[in-house]
């Protein structure tokens, strides 16, 4: 009886033994394993980081009910960490404007823009176009609108296209409409009655 007890106990503490062997092997594995692998490093600060990335986005925008605005990017990213915190749009950005019967009546498309959010204020790039009500088209290379002033300016080159003529110059200032506005250094002509004649400096334009 004795003997088979001790050779049960040989058998259990044989098997325990095999089985802690077994264990510490696998963990001793899988912390070589794990100090092998590659890390990422942590992130600690979130501010080169968006908040929000939507690809290929087409969203429409209401005011007081009525569909306004519909906006079309390729790529658009919130930076909510950043000082200031702004919206970016560097794959370009296309914003159409509708009239009451959902008509695109006017528009801005350029390169990149960034809105801050804060300030209210949207910042254009690259090839900016713009079409106003009435089918006036403005070209220039950087614009700022300033939504809490209403006001739409810029220190670039910029070129008016209207029906009747042709207006350039350096510096420009408008209403947020595109209908009111005064730019500087102009050059070029204007056709008045089938003449040309040399423009003032200053040019303001009211519709």
């Amino acid at each position: 009886m004795l003997k088979i007890y001790r050779k049960n106990y040989f058998i259990i503490r044989t098997s325990i033994t095999i089985v802690c062997c077994t264990i510490a092997t696998i963990l001793l594995f899988s912390s070589c394993t794990e100090k092998k692998r590659p890390l990422a490093a942590a992130i600690t600060n979130r501010d080169s980081l968006p908040l929000m990335k939507s690809l290929d986005v087409t969203t429409l925008i209401s005011d007081s009910g009525i569909t306004r605005y519909r906006i079309k990017t390729k790529e658009w990213l919130i930076y909510d960490k950043k000082n200031p915190p702004y919206w970016s749009f560097e794959k370009g950005l296309l914003l159409e404007k509708f009239d009451s019967t959902y008509h695109v009546d006017a528009s801005i498309k350029a390169d990149t823009a960034y809105y801050y959010s804060d300030k209210k204020l949207w910042e254009l790039k690259g090839h900016v176009v713009i079409k106003n009500v009435q089918g006036d088209k403005f070209n220039t290379e950087q614009l700022f609108w300033d939504q809490n002033l209403e006001k739409v300016y810029s220190s670039k080159f910029i070129r008016i296209q209207k029906s009747d003529r042709i207006i350039t110059g350096h510096g420009f200032e408008s209403n947020q409409q595109m209908t009111i506005y005064t730019i500087h250094k102009t050059s070029g002509s204007i056709p008045i009655e089938d003449k040309k004649v040399t423009r003032p400096d200053t040019i303001i334009v009211k519709h």
